[in-house]
């Protein structure tokens, strides 16, 4: 494999969407020697879906990866079980293997929208963790103090409050950090909210006597609400969200983030985005630029048809408010509005669609409803958002 080292490649590589390098020179110099980087992401399938917000790092996996070095992803199988707190302000639970199992079905065909799954390393963390025993978790354990773990803010928070703290989510950075033991990590990716996770990986990979990673960390992004992109907040645009959907949420984005989102969700030339924002401090119209990210983020992960397909389903449902000709036709089971929106996919869950009701979210033949056990007809249709229709039958 050919490593590339077009110094304006790695400058991009070490600046876009970086928080934080360490060690920075080490990378460097390793970068500009030609030498090929074994490069690690881990992602915990805590949920089924693989939001923008993890985007960022897979993103940061591809640009190693079109220079010419070896990228790993590691499916935390087994650390997804234990929960990381990192970002937390009370106790994770644990999850079953069960559930595990299930949210990791499409982990990798959806990691393989943004990196090629064919030249990468896959792995599972239970392949190594589950095989552990207690002298080995007590060598691992060794390497670190109590006293690094509690001085972390968010960990110092629950104790200054009185949450409680259980001894097993002190063992999360020891397996991610064996994680990197295990793969011999050069470099290893992942959000600001890993850093502590990150770090030990260094500690530990010293400790099995090997040259301790390099570390990128990335910023967390902002999800439609303005916080963190969250799944369990419900904030999220999914990479496999429908072209539709995804144009539609996006168009919902709060317009400081316009740029941001461009930064960091895309690989889109970064001397364009500067002229973007300059011409939207000069007084133009963010909305324009929010239809030109929409598009772009569609046609990553989709293709330019579906790109200008969902940009014209935008303009006639939301700015010419037309009701779409080729809308899904939808035979329901139960015809009580809260079973027709979870059944049609249109709510995820009976509280979900409670809610968008209550937010008056939901229209049936562009009425507002209100009435939660409103019984719908047949040739109805339901409208939820902006965008979303389906026509009873």
């Amino acid at each position: 494999m050919n490593i590339d080292i077009n110094i304006n490649k790695i400058s991009d590589l070490l600046t876009r969407g970086v928080d934080e390098i360490i060690d920075k020179k080490s990378l460097e110099d390793k970068l500009r020697s030609g030498k090929q980087l074994r490069v690690k992401l881990g992602i915990d399938p805590t949920s089924p879906n693989i939001h923008l917000g993890r985007s960022i790092p897979l993103l940061k996996l591809r640009d190693f990866q079109e220079l010419g070095h070896q990228i790993i992803l590691i499916i935390g199988d087994f650390t997804g079980t234990i929960g990381d707190t990192s970002d937390k302000e009370s106790e994770r639970p644990m999850l079953s293997q069960e559930m595990i199992q299930n949210n990791l079905k499409n982990y990798i065909e959806q990691a393989g929208k943004i990196i090629d799954i064919d030249k990468a390393e896959i792995f599972y963390n239970s392949s190594w963790l589950g095989e552990l025993k207690y002298s080995d978790i007590g060598y691992q354990a060794d390497q670190f103090s109590l006293n690094e773990f509690i001085s972390r803010e968010n960990i110092k928070k629950r104790l200054n409050v009185g949450k409680r703290i259980v001894l097993r989510e002190l063992l999360y950075p020891l397996m991610q950090a064996y994680d990197s033991v295990k793969v011999k990590a050069d470099v290893e990716l992942g959000g600001t909210d890993q850093r502590f996770n990150i770090l030990a990986g260094r500690t530990l990979q010293r400790a099995y006597s090997q040259e301790p990673q390099d570390v990128i960390t990335n910023p967390l992004i902002e999800g439609l609400d303005g916080k963190k992109m969250s799944s369990s907040w419900g904030n999220t645009i999914n990479i496999f969200e429908e072209p539709n959907n995804m144009f539609g949420k996006l168009m919902t984005l709060n317009d400081e983030f316009i740029i941001r989102y461009f930064v960091l969700l895309t690989r889109f030339d970064l001397q364009k985005i500067k002229e973007y924002e300059g011409e939207m401090k000069s007084g133009a119209n963010p909305r324009d630029y929010k239809m030109k990210l929409a598009f772009e983020i569609v046609k990553f992960y989709h293709s330019e048809d579906d790109a200008k397909k969902a940009q014209d389903y935008f303009i006639k449902t939301v700015s010419n408010k037309e009701i779409p000709k080729d809308m899904q036709i939808f035979k329901p089971k139960n015809n009580d509005l809260i079973s027709v929106l979870v059944d049609s996919g249109l709510v995820t869950s009976k509280s979900d669609g409670r809610r968008v009701i209550s937010q008056n979210g939901v229209r049936i033949d562009g009425v507002v409803v209100s009435d939660l056990d409103i019984v719908v007809k047949r040739g109805q249709v339901i409208q939820k958002g902006k965008i979303n229709f389906i026509k009873i039958n």
